[in-house]
């Protein structure tokens, strides 16, 4: 991991994500701690399409949220202060930088801005 993505993971970790998560209509996927089983929830952004959730992770197969994904590809989505449940499907094959251009922009500048490895998720949704 460069300097860039240890800054970058740091000030997400312990300032953005624990306000994010505190905010009632933020968007969070929620997956299960590949170590520990316990649930952990991720603020992010991304669009629902009909019965699917698509977002891009900035760090690819780095990110913990991934890792946890590979694990356990069961998850759930609070959109719009509901929860949902669903499959995560990782889409390497997917041109990471269009579907950022298909999603709501203030994340996805973020998600440019500091990306290193782009990976495309979706989430099928079952409710």
């Amino acid at each position: 991991m460069t300097a860039r993505d240890r800054v970058t993971t740091f000030l997400q970790k312990n300032v953005a994500n624990r306000v994010m998560r505190r905010m009632p209509f933020q968007t969070l996927l929620e997956t299960t701690g590949r170590n520990s089983g316990e649930p952990r929830r991720t603020p992010l952004g991304g669009r629902r399409i009909g019965d699917q959730f698509w977002f891009v992770s900035e760090f690819g197969e780095k990110s913990q949220y991934v890792r946890n994904i590979k694990a356990d590809p069961e998850v759930r989505v609070r959109l719009k202060g509901r929860w949902h449940s669903g499959t995560a499907h990782l889409v390497p094959g997917d041109d990471a930088r269009a579907r950022l251009r298909s999603l709501p922009q203030f994340n996805s500048m973020g998600v440019r801005a500091f990306g290193t490895n782009l990976l495309t998720v979706r989430v099928d949704l079952v409710d």
